[in-house]
């Protein structure tokens, strides 16, 4: 623990390292940390939204809540298998996807991410947007740009000051929720709520998809946060660490949605964050209220856009076989990212509420599928064994295109088509399931089967055990895994 602490001690506060190998003379950091991280990015604005959908759209409080508990645990649960990922292969998330698409098949599931990553940073920054202008008394337009300098900057500066944002959001979350819980209990009958009970499927269901949804959209990117542990790191360890952390943090701020909403007579939506305000108050306790919350978006806004980052990163490697990131470059790209996000969120910040919550089903389409083949892969084929080496190179062991993970997440995206119910798309059985939105259900489990039956036949060379670079500060610049940010 003592050389943890040290090597920490000594780590630059602007990292260094990009999408390339951490080796184990840099690892450092604690479990903890990862429950905190995962937390304090849960514990913010745009969680309570989407717990407060599952009663705008026509939920009970009661029913609500079970739901978005199940939602939390089953999406929780693949959010932290892939969290566990991260200190074995001291490599961010989406560079795994070559072991199951080759090296430039993998873009096609990194393209869709980067759009997953621009879109919740866009609903992000509408909502901090709102609580920067309520607190400087400016335009929500102008909160936003505001709100987007710090995400560049704390971007900019990389993994240990992420992490350190993480921490300080869990505190402030966690006394600003006790506020807001203390104060929304005073002021409504809670166990009346509670008492009003109409099952139906479709509302329930609902309630599932959205913290499901929630949860699984982690995925993409939760390796890239544990990556520098030790990796001696014990996986099961991990895996509570960052799920606890996500789905404690996920479900407080969802309750408080769910009781805000039910309470609010209508005036909850479009004024996500003025209402959630006006439980306290105004003057100071106000004022303390909108920073906590531009405060608690800084978090996930920011792991969004350094996993754009490095998912531009990715991509450009496996097609040039190597890429040095200056930090000049890194700047140059983060401003991009952050730049297109906040023109969405400028063009789109008053038609919020429908658009989020069509947004965030619609990925499910695109990304449970790619868990369900990375995780079946990892943990039941190839067990860990990858060959970290070969993840850049086009003619190693794991080619240009493997057309059976691209095979497979087609055939997942497809198979939930009929199943979809969102603004952007609504499947024909949807009407005949009494619309009810199961596509996220079909997404896990049939490629997850497809893919574990035909990787058994047919999967490609295996090593016998897991192949790491050697230990020389980084991988070899001849294989495109280099990478200096």
């Amino acid at each position: 623990m003592a050389a943890n602490d040290a090597r920490a001690s000594t780590t630059p506060l602007i990292e260094r390292r990009s999408i390339d190998y951490i080796p184990e003379a840099e690892r450092h950091g604690r479990l903890f940390s990862q429950f905190t991280l995962w937390m304090g990015a849960n514990l913010q604005i745009t969680a309570i939204v989407t717990g407060a959908l599952a009663v705008v759209l026509g939920g009970d409080v009661f029913w609500s809540l079970i739901g978005l508990l199940v939602g939390q645990l089953i999406g929780g649960g693949v959010m932290a298998l892939h969290a566990a990922q991260g200190p074995k292969l001291g490599l961010p998330q989406m560079i795994s996807s070559r072991v199951q698409f080759g090296v430039y098949g993998a873009a096609i599931p990194i393209v869709l991410v980067c759009l997953m990553y621009l879109g919740f940073t866009a609903t992000g920054t509408v909502l901090s947007g709102q609580a920067l202008g309520q607190l400087f008394g400016v335009s929500d337009s102008v909160g936003i740009l505001i709100f987007a300098s710090v995400i560049v900057l704390v971007t900019v500066l990389g993994y240990r000051v992420i992490h350190f944002i993480g921490r300080v959001a869990s505190v402030i979350g966690v006394i600003a929720f006790v506020y807001l819980f203390s104060r929304l209990m005073s002021q409504t009958d809670v166990g009346a709520l509670l008492q009003i009970r109409h099952f139906s499927w479709s509302s329930f269901l609902l309630a599932v998809s959205l913290a499901a949804s929630w949860q699984i959209a982690f995925g993409p990117y939760v390796a890239d946060y544990s990556r520098y542990l030790p990796s001696d790191t014990s996986s099961l360890k991990t895996f509570l660490a960052a799920g606890a952390g996500s789905v404690i943090g996920a479900q407080v701020a969802m309750i408080l949605g769910v009781f805000a909403a039910a309470m609010s007579n209508g005036q909850f939506a479009g004024h996500e964050v003025a209402y959630i305000v006006g439980l306290s108050g105004t003057g100071v306790t106000a004022a303390l209220l909108y920073f906590s919350i531009a405060f608690g978006k800084v978090t996930i806004s920011t792991l969004n856009s350094y996993g754009s980052f490095m998912c531009i990163a990715t991509i450009i490697s496996g097609f040039r076989g190597r890429l040095e990131v200056t930090r000049l470059q890194r700047l140059v790209f983060v401003l991009a990212i952050v730049g297109t996000a906040t023109l969405i969120a400028l063009l789109g910040q008053h038609s919020f509420l429908g658009a989020f919550k069509s947004f965030i089903l619609f990925l499910l389409a695109f990304f449970t599928p790619w868990s369900a083949i990375n995780l079946v892969d990892y943990y039941c084929i190839t067990r860990e064994r990858y060959d970290v080496p070969a993840l850049a190179d086009p003619n190693g062991r794991y080619g240009r295109w493997n057309l059976l993970g691209i095979s497979v997440y087609v055939f997942g995206v497809l198979v939930q088509l009929p199943f979809i119910s969102t603004k952007f798309y609504t499947g024909p059985l949807v009407a005949a399931l009494g619309d009810v939105d199961i596509s996220w259900i079909i997404g896990l489990v049939l490629p997850a089967a497809l893919y574990y039956l035909c990787a058994k036949k047919w999967h490609g060379t295996v090593p016998d055990q897991l192949i790491l670079p050697t230990e020389q500060g980084a991988i070899p610049r001849t294989n495109g895994l280099a990478a200096q940010a």
